[in-house]
């Protein structure tokens, strides 16, 4: 959208035309089976994520290409072999670099970085089986200029093993947590029972037995003793990822305010203060008078009095 006006000012547009550009960024039809929702990021700051699964490979590669070729970037999950491989031929010949994340990408054009937000979310998973939905959320929360810490493998089987690593996302400034865990689904409820940030509980389906695809992870989350515990759905990485991305951009934006009003006051505090002109009218005072001139006074004279005897009559004047 700045790249159209900033043509459509320097000239290189004309009004028509850019109209046309910004409807086009809005809503795109491709083929007549698919409408690419490009003006989602400008309204929630989240972008459209192409779901592999219901899609040919190249259905799928051909959207995800669009989307960078239109603003900057475009975003997958869930891909199988076939998908990722007819998406690296698609990105290689378009010559577009390939971010991946497990079973998840993102395709981005040469010269496009998401503009970076002063907001970080840390994410914790159970275990290494918890990573590729894990890293969905990941995939989306640096799609959108914010950074990503993930600490794997913290599961409750070994509870020593995730104090470390939850301290050092704290020290590290997150503003959001993310907690994926599979199994029982223990994790989640028992780092926000310890923390005062806000925790997103991720379900996974790993586990075997009754419960075993996600049920009782998402169960456990649910009946949590944590007050304040936000559950999104089995295997949902993306839609934890929007949750936690629109939590750290708001506290991104309260430290920008924050700091602004900070330089304000100090501003205020430090600048000089103003001499102003005095308004008051200016006191009459005697002039000098010229030599052999009487001397002229300003102020109003005293009226003379003779003086008066002891018995209160007037003396009479010594001739």
């Amino acid at each position: 959208m700045r790249d159209v006006l900033r043509r459509l000012v320097a000239g290189e547009l004309g009004e028509e035309d850019a109209l046309a550009e910004l409807r086009q960024m809005q809503l795109d039809e491709l083929g007549g089976r698919a409408r690419l929702d490009l003006g989602r990021f400008l309204r929630r700051g989240i972008p459209e994520v192409v779901l592999a699964p219901g899609k040919s490979p190249q259905d799928a590669a051909r959207l995800v290409l669009a989307m960078a070729e239109r603003q900057g970037q475009g975003l997958i999950s869930r891909m199988t072999a076939s998908h990722e491989s007819a998406l690296r031929d698609v990105a290689q010949r378009a010559g577009m670099r390939i971010a991946e994340y497990h079973a998840a990408a993102r395709v981005l054009r040469p010269d496009f970085s998401p503009e970076p937000l002063d907001g970080k979310a840390g994410i914790l998973t159970a275990g290494t089986s918890d990573l590729p939905v894990a890293d969905e959320a990941r995939m989306v929360i640096e799609a959108c200029g914010l950074e990503a810490r993930l600490e794997a493998d913290l599961g409750v089987a070994g509870l020593h093993r995730f104090v470390g690593p939850l301290s050092a996302v704290l020290e590290w400034g997150a503003d959001v947590i993310i907690v994926a865990a599979g199994m029982d689904g223990v994790l989640p409820g028992l780092v926000a029972g310890l923390i005062d940030l806000p925790v997103i509980g991720l379900p996974v389906s790993t586990g075997y037995g009754r419960g075993g695809a996600g049920e009782a992870a998402l169960t456990t989350m649910l009946q949590s003793c944590s007050t304040g515990l936000t559950v999104v759905n089995i295997d949902n990485g993306v839609g934890a990822g929007a949750a936690a991305t629109l939590i750290a951009a708001r506290a991104a934006q309260g430290r920008r305010r924050e700091r602004g009003r900070s330089t304000a006051t100090t501003a205020s505090a430090t600048a000089p203060t103003s001499n102003r002109p005095k308004t008051a009218a200016a006191i009459a005072r005697d002039r000098s008078a010229p030599p052999g001139t009487a001397k002229t006074s300003a102020s109003t004279p005293m009226a003379s009095r003779t003086p008066a005897s002891k018995h209160g009559k007037p003396r009479r004047r010594r001739p």
